[in-house]
């Protein structure tokens, strides 16, 4: 009888077992999404391509993430569906790839259903030769014909029609476009020089597509691209253009009033679907959160306005409370659905963040309910969005109230509304960490850390930055990409790099900048593209995609190639060796028609041209960290706006030490008469040294 328990025990286990397809034994949380599926998935590797090859099938390549919201719904109506399943499965190869795993691959096939269709996003859904090569694709299909959308179920029949029938129409079509990707990649434009008129007209494209009714750039979807703000307060900086300073402030004073930002934990959501920036799409991507927290505290470097430190504050503070991981490295996205309140089993988007005029009452009493709904414009209708649809002077006014009363009740309310948040399901959180998106978070946090002089966001960076080192550093300074162990990229060199870069500036450990430059070297090494110029997406030495490709556009995050021209700037400024400054040179020069085209796509790279253009300054500090003078003189330099500076310390009494070989401008910058010592330069044209903090300011332009 045990026997026989025991048996059916086995036998109902491997039931089960055959209920999960290849993708169980994989690490990304995307691909595991879709074990159960009754699709024969394979992960992206040579077992693919081998069995297309043997079996004389194309590939049905399918490209996602495990927090996209159509992503999900792909997965529902069409790969868990039987039939769609049937039809896959007995005449296609099908890939599952991660695009956050593997960013290679989704960046290459992007654009050849960009060079299709003018369109792209995610799911991506590409059909390919065995041999890799792209012959048509889309995004999100629905499994039947519906509002003018092809069914996914026509599409394979078709297809595998045309497979068997039209094979040698496939081959020209995938021939056709690989070449078209091919005439595609970056030319540089004959005699191109860097000077003010193309920052002139980036600023101009930006201007002409920003939204002067409710701010930003485009009507709708909006994105909060932030290296868009980053260029205009440099240009700001450079020009005095006042204007490009309003249109910075305007956007992020919306953005943070908006839904797109989370009015109670802080944060932003993925973008915007309108153009008031109050319905978003509900994901929650750890780059954002990066990139925006640090455009909030140049906007407080600027203006003071310390409504923009609470913004970067809050946001930092959600990332260090929800995001980071045990070990120190910060986990990647926050889904954007999340169980519904009613019905468990079914999920929506943005449950977790929604809010019905009741539950406020309930929670906040109705009297303080209906100030806090009117302030986060909530109505009696439906779930709500929290958004500032009033100011507080308007709110004190409507109930008749002072101002300081509504600020109490806000925060009260505020308080009382997360604790209830907490105990609703939340949305799931991919924890596979990045390193590319890691090297972000550590850059503004350590950059956070000076601004506001504030330990526990150092404490921070130095946590992740350490992670990365431990786990997905090799002896050979090659990067790993993800903890799901790919290989690294070129975002994951350039971000890393710039990560290390702002630590040791907000440390002065020099392991961090030695680091630095030995990542950029082995970046040079396997990345470099020694006939045109620039670095490429992957490595030389990778065979993974029909060609290599580079990439200059600055989307939701910035390039690796604009990110990889300041490192260069600065790294060759701190080593005084023209080998990494003309690099960055050959960057400009090889993407200089792009740029040329249309800079306003290019706006992180821009800001690398406004460094390079000048003035910059050189700063070093002789003295030790720990000294009060010291403090004061980093405490200064970090209050105020100066994009375009690197900045070192001299912490060594002798004349000669090992460090002088890394950092060459360290080298004869002594105290005078034993005191802590500044010594400012503009283009390597130095000022006398001082030890006056009112006169290092009055170097930079600034009275006190």
């Amino acid at each position: 009888m045990v026997l026989l328990f025991f048996f059916i025990i086995v036998l109902f286990n491997s039931e089960k077992m055959t209920n999960y397809n290849r993708l169980i034994k994989e690490k990304s949380p995307y691909l595991l999404q879709h074990s159960k599926n009754p699709v024969n998935w394979f992960p992206w590797g040579e077992e693919a391509f081998k069995k297309a090859k043997e079996e004389d099938k194309p590939i049905f390549l399918s490209i996602g993430y495990s927090t996209c919201h159509w992503c999900h719904i792909m997965e529902e109506e069409s790969f868990s569906n039987e039939e769609i399943a049937e039809i896959l499965n007995k005449y296609f190869i099908s890939i599952k790839v991660d695009r956050e795993e593997m960013p290679d691959v989704d960046n290459f096939y992007m654009k050849a259903v960009y060079a299709m269709t003018g369109n792209g996003g995610w799911p991506l859904t590409v059909f390919l030769t065995p041999q890799k090569e792209p012959f048509f694709g889309g995004t999100y299909f629905p499994p039947d014909d519906k509002q003018g959308m092809i069914g996914l179920k026509k599409t394979l029949t078709s297809i595998a029609f045309s497979w068997k029938n039209k094979r040698e129409v496939i081959f020209e079509v995938a021939k056709s476009l690989i070449e078209t990707l091919k005439e595609r990649e970056i030319k540089s434009e004959k005699g191109f020089k860097l000077n003010e008129e193309i920052l002139k007209k980036g600023f101009k494209e930006l201007l002409q597509n920003y939204d002067s009714l409710y701010f930003g750039f485009g009507i709708s979807p909006k994105f909060p691209i932030a290296h868009n703000l980053y260029f205009l307060l440099r240009y700001w900086k450079r020009t005095g253009e006042e204007e490009a300073l309003e249109m910075v402030l305007k956007t992020l004073n919306s953005i943070s009033s908006g839904g797109i930002y989370d009015q109670l934990g802080g944060g932003f959501h993925r973008y915007s679907t309108d153009r008031f920036w109050h319905t978003p799409h509900f994901e929650k991507m750890l780059y954002d959160q990066a990139l925006l927290a640090k455009v909030y505290l140049e906007a407080y470097q600027v203006t003071k306005n310390e409504e923009y430190k609470k913004i970067a504050s809050q946001t930092l503070d959600f990332v260090l409370r929800e995001m980071e991981s045990p070990e120190g490295g910060f986990f990647t996205a926050f889904d954007a659905d999340s169980p519904l309140r009613e019905n468990s089993k079914e999920k929506g988007e943005g449950e977790f963040y929604l809010w019905k005029k009741d539950e406020i009452l309930n929670l906040l009493g109705k009297g303080e309910g209906e100030i806090f709904s009117f302030y986060y414009g909530v109505s009696g209708e439906g779930k709500n969005i929290l958004y500032i649809a009033h100011k507080i002077e308007e709110t004190a006014e409507k109930f008749n109230i002072p101002s300081k009363k509504v600020e109490e009740i806000l925060k009260e309310g505020k308080e009382k509304l997360l604790k209830a948040r907490a105990l609703r399901p939340k949305p799931f959180l991919d924890e596979k960490i990045l390193v590319d998106w890691n090297g972000l978070m550590i850059s503004s946090l350590a950059f956070a850390s000076r601004v506001l002089n504030e330990k526990k966001y150092l404490k921070a960076a130095i946590n992740s930055a350490n992670f990365i080192i431990k786990n997905m550093l090799k002896k050979d300074f090659k990067l790993l990409h993800s903890s799901t162990g790919k290989d690294g990229k070129i975002d994951d060199y350039a971000f890393f790099i710039l990560g290390l870069l702002n630590l040791y500036e907000a440390t002065f450990n020099f392991d961090y900048f030695i680091l630095a430059k030995k990542l950029q070297d082995e970046m040079i090494k396997n990345f470099w593209d020694e006939k045109d110029g620039g670095f490429f997406f992957s490595s030389n030495y990778e065979k993974n995609l029909p060609s290599n490709f580079k990439e200059i556009y600055d989307g939701s995050i910035p390039s690796g190639n604009s990110v990889s021209a300041l490192n260069l700037i600065k790294i060759g400024k701190l080593t005084m060796n023209d080998f990494y400054i003309e690099k960055a040179l050959k960057i400009f020069d090889n993407f200089s028609k792009e740029i040329l085209n249309y800079p306003s796509q290019y706006t992180k790279i821009l800001c690398a041209i406004d460094f390079i253009l000048g003035p910059s300054y050189e700063i070093i500090i002789s003295g030790k960290a720990e000294e009060e003078k010291a403090k004061e003189m980093i405490k200064e330099i970090s209050s105020v706006f100066l994009p375009n500076k690197i900045i070192a310390l001299n912490p060594f009494e002798n004349e000669e030490n090992e460090i002088f070989k890394e950092i060459p401008i360290l080298k004869d910058k002594k105290k005078i008469k034993g005191e802590t010592t500044i010594y400012v330069c503009k283009n390597f044209t130095c000022k006398l040294p001082t030890t006056d903090i009112k006169e290092m300011l009055e170097y930079f332009g600034i009275k006190k």
